[in-house]
């Protein structure tokens, strides 16, 4: 695949990106030396090999998934001016 200078143009003006003639030419071989790079990157031949996203293996750290209530509902509204049963009571906003 080779980009031409027309293609260069438009997506600069998708990225809303200014261009003039000279950067435009030099961005049309940068763009098509990526593409190459790409190209040869298509070639190699990765049947077998695990997707990863790190080079070092590791596990997630998990914890358990279990619903609670933290258990501190009394710390959590004990600066509030207002409570009922451990909720805030704020006045009413809306009519």
């Amino acid at each position: 695949m080779s980009v031409d200078t027309a293609t260069v143009r438009r997506v600069a003006r998708l990225a809303r990106i200014a261009v003039t003639d000279d950067e435009a030419e030099a961005m049309r071989g940068e763009l098509n030396a990526i593409l190459g790079f790409v190209e040869q990157l298509d070639e190699v031949d990765v049947t077998g090999v695990e997707p990863m996203t790190s080079v070092t293996p590791m596990a997630m750290k998990k914890r358990a998934d279990a619903v609670t209530d933290g258990a501190r509902a009394e710390d959590i509204v004990a600066n509030a001016p207002v409570t009922e049963d451990n909720f805030f009571v704020v006045p009413k906003v809306v009519e």
